[in-house]
């Protein structure tokens, strides 16, 4: 049971010790008070479980899970379509461009790297908690940028044919849902060489040069088709 207003968050990092580690720091902290939870099993499939069925104030949740290093991508993934209140933090081992925006795209309200001070981490879950969203200066330029070098898409060629084949359609709308090479891999089937080759195809196509850019293009698409369907 929650301790007076203390702040409920889970806590998933990629082994159980350090998960326990983290806990103990943040159990020291009494501006704001926190009570840690743990999840039975360090893996996406089981935190996305424990977040569904504790709903706690906030989860911290690392990139790296015990099944494999993007399992925290999937993480949110999974809790999206089921709106569960909690607010989802995501552990960054470094501030790299295309990770950060992908966290906040798959739903993340805050993201924290791991080079930043241990004692920043309670004012980030408190802030999170608060309906804030947690990014350093650096961090949001890399969502502005996103935004704002989004290219105008022309996907049609002049007949007025799709520039991508139906398999390539299938590789655009995975990357769109977050999934990555090795996951687009097993659900098509193919290996991962094969899916790197689609990508650089259709990068190429379309004018895109990053996955971000990918994705922004698929969302383009789908709002367009949703437009023409009203």
């Amino acid at each position: 049971m929650a301790e007076g207003n203390a702040i409920r968050c889970l806590i998933a990092d990629t082994s159980r010790m350090t998960s326990q580690l983290m806990a103990s720091a943040l159990k020291r902290s009494r501006n704001p008070r926190i009570e840690v939870l743990l999840p039975s099993e360090f893996t996406s499939t089981e935190t996305s479980k424990e977040v569904t069925l504790r709903r706690p104030d906030v989860a911290l949740i690392s990139t790296s899970l015990v099944d494999g290093p993007f399992a925290g991508y999937s993480v949110l993934r999974a809790l999206r379509p089921d709106s569960v209140p909690t607010r989802v933090v995501l552990l960054l081992e470094e501030c790299e461009r295309d990770l950060v925006v992908d966290a906040f795209r798959a739903g993340a309200r805050g993201v924290f790297i791991r080079s930043e001070p241990s004692t920043l981490l309670p004012k980030c879950i408190q802030s999170v908690r608060n309906g804030q969203i947690w990014a350093s200066t650096r961090e949001l330029e890399y969502l502005v940028h996103a935004v704002a070098s989004a290219k105008p898409f022309r996907p049609l060629k002049a007949n007025g044919r799709n520039l991508l084949s139906k398999r390539e359609d299938e590789v655009v709308a995975l990357v769109a849902d977050g999934l990555t090479n090795r996951e687009v891999s097993e659900r098509l089937r193919l290996s991962e060489h094969t899916v790197k080759s689609y990508l650089f195809k259709i990068f190429e196509k379309l004018g895109v040069s990053t996955r971000v850019e990918l994705v922004l293009y698929a969302l383009s698409e789908n709002g367009n088709a949703a437009s023409a369907q009203d």
